[in-house]
C-alpha cells in the first residue's frame, strides 16, 4: 500500500497512453508539458485504488469493470472550472439585441424557445442566460427551457445548489444581483427560484454522440472556452453533433479564441454588430 505522502512518479511512456485514453474518452488532449499536471492530480486514484504505478493503473483502466465510473471521476479532478456571471459582456450583447429577438420571430408560431449551454461548469453561464431572455421582455407565456450540460459531475452539484461567492459576481450589476439572488449571508448569494426553475442541468461527454442527440433541438448552443482544451478530430465530432442538435438558422456561439476554421464547413459565420456567431443555415426550398 503507497504512504500517503509518496508521489509516483509518471514516466513518459505511461504519460502518453493515459493522454490518448483520456482523449479518446472526453475529447480532452494534454499537451508535452501537462505531465507534470497529470502526474499531481492522478496520484490520488492510484492511493485510493492502492494501484502501485501508472502502467498498472492504465491497466485498471482500460480493463476494470468499473473503468467508466475512474474515468468520471478522473474529469472531475482534471476539467478546468474556472467562470463568472456575465462573461464575454460583447457577445451577451449580441445574444440579447439581436439573436433573441430574431429567435422572438422565429419562433412565434410555436412559441418555444431552447438554449444549451455545453461545459456550463458551476452555472453561471445558463442562469446569465435566463436572466438575459427575462430581462428581454420578448418571451412572456413562452416554453423556456435553458439545458447546462457539464462532464464534470462535481461542478454540476453546485451549479444545481445554485449558491455562489463574491467571485463569481466579478463583472455582475448589483440590478441582477438584487432581483435574481437571495443573500444567505456577506459572502454567499443563492439564485432565486423562479430564475432557477427555466435552468435544468445534465452530466453530458460532448463526444458521446448518441447522448448528445437525446438534448433535442436547440435555438442556440453556447460552446465558450471548451473546444480549446479538445485535439482536432474531438472537435470536428463536436461541431458535427452541435449542426444535428441545432434547429435550421439556429446559432452557435463559441468563445472568443475559439473558431470553426479547418473543423467545420457546415456553419455560416455572421457578422453581428457585437460579435461574430456561427449559424446553421436554413434549408433552402427547391
Amino acid at each position: 500500500m503507497l504512504e500517503r505522502e509518496e508521489l509516483v512518479t509518471l514516466e513518459d511512456d505511461e504519460f502518453r497512453l493515459l493522454r490518448e485514453l483520456i482523449r479518446d474518452f472526453s475529447g480532452i488532449y494534454f499537451d508535452d508539458n501537462s505531465r507534470g499536471l497529470l502526474e499531481r492530480r492522478l496520484n490520488g486514484r492510484l492511493r485510493a485504488h492502492h494501484i502501485r504505478n501508472f502502467r498498472d493503473y492504465y491497466r485498471f483502466l482500460l480493463y476494470d469493470r468499473n473503468r467508466e465510473v475512474e474515468l468520471l471521476d478522473i474529469m472531475d479532478i482534471l476539467t478546468v472550472n474556472e467562470t463568472y456571471f456575465f462573461r464575454e459582456k460583447n457577445q451577451l450583447k449580441a445574444f440579447t439585441e439581436e439573436i433573441l429577438p430574431q429567435l422572438k420571430k422565429k419562433n412565434s408560431q410555436r412559441r418555444r424557445l431552447r438554449i444549451l449551454s455545453a461545459g456550463c461548469s458551476s452555472g453561471e453561464e445558463p442562469y446569465t442566460i435566463a436572466m438575459l431572455v427575462k430581462e428581454s421582455g420578448l418571451f412572456w407565456n413562452w416554453d423556456i427551457e435553458i439545458v447546462g450540460s457539464d462532464i464534470n459531475r462535481r461542478v454540476l452539484q453546485m451549479a444545481r445548489h445554485g449558491v455562489y461567492r463574491k467571485k463569481s459576481f466579478r463583472c455582475t450589476d448589483e440590478y441582477f444581483l438584487r432581483k435574481y439572488f437571495e443573500i444567505q449571508d456577506d459572502q454567499s448569494y443563492r439564485i432565486k427560484d423562479d430564475l432557477r426553475s427555466l435552468v435544468h442541468f445534465g452530466h453530458l461527454n460532448l463526444l458521446n454522440s448518441m447522448k448528445v442527440g437525446f438534448l433535442g433541438n436547440m435555438d442556440v448552443i453556447f460552446c465558450r472556452n471548451v473546444l480549446i482544451y479538445f485535439d482536432t478530430p474531438s472537435r470536428k465530432k463536436v461541431a458535427e453533433s452541435f449542426y444535428r442538435l441545432l434547429n435550421a438558422g439556429g446559432y452557435l456561439l463559441l468563445g472568443h479564441a475559439e473558431s470553426l476554421i479547418n473543423i467545420s464547413s457546415d456553419f455560416t459565420l455572421k457578422h453581428l454588430k457585437h460579435d461574430l456567431v456561427y449559424v446553421k443555415p436554413e434549408v433552402k426550398e427547391d
